[in-house]
């Protein structure tokens, strides 16, 4: 008897797929990063080796490894190869082909694209292959937890369970709590992913050193020429935000270390420098009661820190402010005033720049649905008020609102150009709650029955205030398992 394949039958590989119990995937390899901590915790770094080989050469973490490239936004971008992993027996296959033997990175695919700060200037991307980026993903399963035990307290960028609102939080602790200090040393490290230090990468970075080593060497692929890479760990990959706290981190303590907050300063009065460190990524900024202290002190031992992992700070983005002069920082604004009283609130900049963002949203709408500007708006406005929702953001909230609403009212007198102000104020704003200008669209149900879209306001974003991760807190260590799940 002859047996026909049904229709839809699943191969033997795609079956092998499906039938992952990823609970007891996760408890694997969590398992070994619990280790790899304990291990690194009282300085047993042969044992440390160990056990990241152990996970690298885990099917636990080849799968989990594949499955976090196969997921994420960039599941469709291909490298220099154009290959995509979008079938179930693609992601098995990649996951047994994951060894370390014989394994040689292709080059980055080189992109520009525009830059957050200046959208007419753009910065170099890499895009590695699916192969190389499941790779990265697989080794920072390794790393990644001695990263997290080894890492500066108040380092808050490319960290699990750390965010901008902890590195503002601790802006306000650091200020709040010494009234006295008045100088802040706003810094940021000059092209600091291009300029990173291959020698003191492969020196320091615990981790397998001929796998990182082909990493950083790799090259990249511009307009189908071949570039070699002699420094720097490329934007774009996987492990390389990893790699840069590596460099980073350590600076805190150095600081600590030079000017404790119980060493009293003869050049201060025999009072104490209150000198604290908070970094995000590769801006940071340093406070302090004295301008000479971060001046001619602080700031030279910053450089020659850096110096050592062949970085430098950038001129044009490094000055010391007096903090009742105010400062920007990850997009907000820390200020002093004269009352004493010190707030946070979105800075000037980025108010700026998120309303020529929705401005050129609304004037690219031109033909669209007042439905479907909506539908592109409401993400954005949301997006951006949940960031600012812990700082004191109310009032600027409002004028946001105010401006958008003008910006709308144009958009439909420009739909209209035959139309009257009372003919256009129904028929696109309407009164909702307390509000009588409120933008909205007419769509249909599952039914067919129309249904209005309402867009939505900054201001009815409810302002919370931001409960700061505890510095020492590590999302590897069993210690601070239960603390994780209850913030």
């Amino acid at each position: 008897m002859t047996t026909v394949q049904t229709v839809g039958a699943v191969s033997r590989e795609a079956a092998e797929w499906y039938a992952i119990d990823w609970q007891v995937i996760h408890r694997n390899v969590r398992r070994l990063q619990v280790r790899i901590v304990q291990a690194t915790k009282v300085g047993r770094w042969n044992k440390v080796k160990a056990l990241q080989r152990l996970l690298t050469c885990s099917y636990s973490g080849k799968v989990l490894a594949v499955r976090r490239v196969t997921e994420n936004n960039g599941k469709k971008t291909a490298g220099v190869d154009r290959i995509i992993w979008d079938t179930p027996e693609e992601k098995i296959k990649a996951a047994h082909d994951l060894k370390r033997r014989g394994y040689q990175p292709l080059p980055l695919r080189r992109v520009y694209i525009p830059k957050k700060s200046d959208r007419k200037t753009k910065r170099p991307l890499g895009i590695p292959t699916m192969f190389d980026r499941a790779q990265q993903a697989l080794h920072l399963l390794a790393l990644d937890p001695v990263v997290e035990t080894t890492a500066d307290k108040n380092s808050y960028g490319f960290r699990q369970q750390r965010s901008c609102a902890d590195a503002i939080g601790q802006c306000f602790n650091a200020l709040s709590r010494a009234p006295n200090t008045r100088w802040i040393l706003e810094a940021d490290v000059k092209n600091c992913f291009d300029k990173i230090s291959h020698d003191w990468l492969l020196a320091h970075v615990p981790m397998d050193r001929t796998i990182l080593q082909k990493w950083l060497k790799s090259g990249y692929m511009d307009k189908h020429v071949l570039h070699e890479t002699t420094d720097g760990t490329p934007q774009g990959g996987i492990i390389s935000p990893a790699l840069a706290n590596c460099a980073l981190d350590g600076l805190e303590r150095l600081l600590q270390e030079k000017f404790p907050q119980d060493k009293r300063l003869k050049s201060l009065g025999g009072k104490s420098s209150s000198v604290n460190f908070i970094r995000y990524a590769d801006d940071f900024v340093i406070t302090s009661k004295s301008k000479e202290l971060l001046e001619g002190e602080v700031q030279p031992v910053v450089e020659q820190f850096l110096q050592q992992r062949g970085l430098e700070l950038s001129p044009k983005k490094t000055v010391i402010t007096h903090v009742e002069k105010g400062f920007d920082f990850l997009g907000q604004n820390v200020r002093r005033y004269s009352n004493g009283k010190l707030l946070i609130t979105p800075s000037k900049k980025n108010v700026k720049t998120f309303l020529d963002g929705i401005r050129q949203t609304i004037k690219d709408a031109r033909g669209m649905s007042a439905a479907d500007l909506i539908d592109q708006l409401n993400p954005k406005i949301r997006g951006w008020a949940n960031y600012h929702r812990h700082v004191v953001s109310k009032r600027t909230f409002g004028r946001v609102d105010h401006s958008i609403l003008f910006s709308l009212w144009q958009w439909a007198r420009k739909r209209h150009q035959n139309k009257n102000p009372h003919w256009l104020k129904p028929k696109y704003f309407g009164r909702r709650g307390d509000r009588d200008w409120t933008f909205f669209g007419e769509t249909c149900d599952d039914q067919g029955q129309p249904n209005r879209v309402w867009l939505y306001r900054a201001k009815s974003t409810p302002i919370q205030r931001h409960v700061k991760v505890k510095g020492e807190a590590n999302p590897y260590d069993p210690a601070y398992e239960t603390y994780f799940v209850v913030t």
